[in-house]
């Protein structure tokens, strides 16, 4: 009797055991918070070609290498995206002269993705007014649309999905909400530090919810009889990634920016977004990553924070399908993060990451940077001169990968901003 009871135990252990791991594979993985439990993992080597070959030169790096990492993420991680649609178009739709008390211009451009003038994303832009010749510009998306920026009665409020929050009902856009957000985007400081802002509402190019693409621009270019995107082909953030890239065409045609100074900033999602744009998209000139964790600047193979299983589980469209089969599989993994930062070389990066903000793994994002320095070393470029994490508050500013940690929680801060143009400023002026 005692040993037919030990076995029924036994029997319902194993089957609870069975069970949680069914469910580790099917929706993601523990997060983990513990240093020590971090696990051995081999991260690639960005200078060693799949077949074993050494790169040893710039030209091996930019014609081989490069691409061969490139496609790697395109394909398992992010999904490739088309290139620029025929018929796409520009229209200004405002343009104010005297903004904030005029100190600058603030000009809104829609983004025709076709013939027609619908579908469109709305480009918000301020420059400086005391300018001469082009300016630089730092453009970046936003979560909520354009007018929540600023409380500039002037700027257009989106008729695009937003999210239910703040008090918004029906996922439509509440007027009275401007300029709610503005401590994520201090115009006023990039205007006074010479800095034109350029920003897009995420939601204009694809909300930010599983639909199973049917909205946003993914139907655009589907082929005949597809309805969805294949396990290789973009999800959300190589379509953001993507408009991007339709701004960057935009700003090429404007007489009053610089395009040969554009810097992509980007915030947690939108960090992801702006390293795989800038990874995509040579023309931008610097990236900054902002708090971007597990697909951004976090090493996946660390899995600490947000995992490969939890992110596809909590969204499951923003990355290509392919990237599934990473889940609670991130050693089958044949890129990581640091190879991602080493794809924007030879052009400068910034990384930063908050205290409190343990999901996104600073150390993991900190840790992305330093494996990318050879990458910059076979240019004749310092990367990050750090290999231990800075103290809190104390940016690494002198190499072409920047890095810093702060004091708080998952955000962007004035604090932040000043550190990026201040990188900027090194390598702009």
């Amino acid at each position: 009797m005692r040993d037919s009871r030990f076995k029924q135990t036994l029997r319902k252990v194993v089957l609870a055991q069975m069970t949680l791991c069914c469910s580790l594979l099917l929706f993601g993985q523990e997060v983990n918070y513990d240093e020590s439990k971090v696990p051995p993992y081999t991260l690639p080597d960005p200078l060693v070609m799949t077949n074993g070959k050494a790169v040893t030169t710039k030209k091996e790096w930019m014609e081989k290498r490069r691409p061969e990492i490139l496609e790697l993420f395109a394909t398992q991680v992010y999904g490739k995206a088309p290139g620029k649609p025929k018929g796409m178009h520009f229209k200004v739709l405002s343009e104010d002269k005297k903004a904030l008390n005029g100190t600058a211009t603030c000009k809104e451009v829609a983004v025709s993705f076709t013939e027609n003038e619908e579908p469109y994303m709305v480009i918000l832009m301020y420059l400086p007014t005391q300018r001469k010749g082009k300016v630089p510009i730092f453009v970046g998306l936003n979560f909520y649309g354009n007018y929540r920026i600023n409380d500039d009665p002037g700027i257009i409020v989106t008729k695009s999905w937003v999210p239910n929050r703040d008090g918004i009902a029906d996922n439509k856009a509440d007027a009275s909400l401007r300029g709610g957000l503005s401590s994520r985007w201090p115009v006023d400081l990039l205007i006074s530090r010479g800095y034109g802002l350029a920003t897009i509402y995420c939601g204009d190019i694809d909300p930010d919810y599983d639909d199973g693409f049917q909205n946003g621009v993914h139907p655009l270019f589907y082929s005949k009889d597809q309805n969805k995107p294949e396990p290789d082909q973009w999800g959300t953030i190589a379509a953001w990634a993507w408009g991007l890239s339709r701004a960057m065409d935009y700003f090429e045609t404007d007489k009053d920016i610089n395009k040969k100074q554009i810097a992509l900033m980007g915030h947690s999602r939108m960090g992801k977004t702006a390293l795989w744009a800038g990874a995509c998209d040579e023309r931008f000139a610097l990236v900054v990553s902002n708090s971007s964790g597990c697909g951004g600047a976090a090493l996946s193979k660390r899995q600490f924070g947000q995992t490969v299983g939890d992110i596809n589980k909590s969204y499951p469209h923003w990355f290509c399908t392919n990237f599934k089969l990473y889940n609670n599989n991130e050693d089958a993994l044949p890129v990581d993060q640091h190879e991602l930062i080493a794809l924007m070389a030879p052009r400068p990066v910034y990384i930063a990451s908050s205290e409190e903000d343990r999901g996104a793994d600073p150390k993991g994002e900190f840790l992305a940077g330093v494996h990318a320095n050879p990458v910059y070393a076979l240019f004749g470029l310092t990367g990050l001169t750090a290999t231990e994490m800075p103290p809190v508050n104390q940016p690494i500013l002198t190499g072409y990968i920047g890095y810093h940690i702060r004091t708080g929680r998952h955000d962007i801060t004035r604090y932040d901003w000043e550190q990026y143009i201040n990188f900027a400023d090194r390598h702009f002026k």
